[in-house]
Formats: structure tokens, C-alpha cells, sequence
């Protein structure tokens, strides 16, 4: 029988270059709430055995959700930055997930995610003690200047774009985190953490309609994304 993991979705941030007063993972994307269409995608893999939803501290606008197709939805509180909010979500886990047992971490604002690519991640990447989707750099790289000019053209050989599902085990993922956090050092995705502490992180190429919704156009692109994927 094939391995069923936990999925932690840190949704303790503010989105703010979205703007407004509400988090950005509130914000309405056809009809619902972002983080809603992302939950729901994830749930209904079935491979995802449960959500750990990481919220921020006084959150008002979470829904209560505790079920999702069967599955359980768990919340923890996170910190200031989006690493300290994974690794409350990975130590808030349930006592039966193993300390070797795999784990993935998802953006609550990448509602998205194809079920393929989740599966395919689980399978490439456990073999590999861990791993994350992306895709490679395709577009020709510039480095700008302080004056926003284009300086250099940067080689994008062995360049990748980094996308969640990231996928490690439960106690080399935390002991990571805790590393880094240590260290001073706010690292920008799970990966970063796990290069930090000795691991090659295996890239899973994913479909690049994965995106993750930043700005408020973002969300237009992702509601059409979502429309062709139902």
C-alpha cells in the first residue's frame, strides 16, 4: 500500500502585497476563500492522509474546518516568519506521525497544484530522502542594477524555480528549521533548510500553472487556471 503523508500549510502571513485588511489567504478566488480552494485540492489527494493548518496568532477569519472529505484538519499557531510557522506546523503534527516519516509543506496560496505532480513528488522523492517540485529556468536571467537597469545576463544552466509540495522526513525537516532559526537565519523555503544541514534536496519538475498568488492579479489567473482544471 502506498505511504499516506500530512501536509502542513503555513497560513499564518499577511499577504500584504495584495493589500487591503483581510490576509491574502481570505481573499475571495471564485466565489471562496483562497485557502479553501488550496485545502480542498489537497484533501482530495489520496495520498494526503491530513491537513495542519498553521494560522497567525488572533486569527478571526479561519472557518473552524476540521473535516475535509474524510480527511482531518488541525490547526496550530505559527510565528513571525514563514519558516517559525512550518516548523510549529511539523512539531504540532499528530503523535502517530513518525519522526521518520515523510511530511509535505504547501503554500496556502498555491490552490493550483495538480494531483499529478503531488503524486509524482511522493514517488521520486521519497527514494531520494526528500525533495520539492519546481521547474527550470526557461526565460533569459538579467541582474539589475540599483537604478533598475539591466546589467548582466546571468546563465540559467541548472537554474530551477522553486514550487511546493516540498517533501522531507518529520525530524530531519525540524531539526533543519531549528538549525537555521538558531543561526539567525530566515530561510526562504524548506529546501534552503535542509541544503543547510548537509542535504541534496531532489527537484521534481512540476506543471508551471502551480503558481503561487502574490499580487492581485494573481488572482484573476488563478481563477481561469482553476476553471480549466475542473
Amino acid at each position: 500500500m502506498s505511504a499516506v503523508l500530512w501536509c502542513v500549510v503555513p497560513a499564518a502571513g499577511r499577504g500584504t502585497r495584495v493589500g487591503g485588511s483581510i490576509p491574502k489567504q481570505y481573499l475571495p478566488l471564485a466565489g471562496r476563500p483562497l485557502i479553501l480552494h488550496t485545502l480542498e485540492r489537497l484533501a482530495l489527494h489520496p495520498r494526503i492522509a491530513g491537513l495542519m493548518v498553521v494560522l497567525g496568532e488572533g486569527d478571526t477569519h479561519w472557518p473552524g474546518i476540521d473535516d475535509l472529505y474524510g480527511k482531518p484538519v488541525r490547526t496550530t499557531i505559527g510565528g513571525a516568519e514563514r519558516c517559525d510557522s512550518v516548523l510549529a506546523g511539523v512539531r504540532a503534527l499528530p503523535a502517530d506521525v513518525a519522526e521518520d516519516t515523510f511530511v509535505l509543506v504547501h503554500d496556502a496560496a498555491r490552490p493550483c497544484v495538480r494531483e499529478a505532480d503531488i503524486t509524482r513528488l511522493m514517488d521520486a522523492g521519497m527514494p531520494a530522502g526528500g525533495g520539492l517540485l519546481g521547474a527550470p529556468l526557461r526565460d533569459t536571467l538579467k541582474r539589475a542594477g540599483n537604478e533598475g537597469r539591466s546589467e548582466v545576463t546571468e546563465p540559467r544552466d541548472h537554474r530551477w524555480r522553486a514550487f511546493t509540495p516540498q517533501m522531507f522526513r518529520r525530524a530531519e525537516l525540524s531539526a533543519a528549521l531549528h538549525a537555521a532559526h538558531a543561526a539567525g537565519i530566515t530561510v526562504s523555503d524548506e529546501a534552503m533548510a535542509m541544503e543547510r544541514a548537509g542535504f541534496a534536496p531532489l527537484l521534481v519538475e512540476g506543471a508551471e500553472d502551480n503558481i503561487k498568488v502574490t499580487t492581485a492579479t494573481d488572482f484573476a489567473l488563478a481563477e481561469f487556471l482553476l476553471s480549466r482544471m475542473t
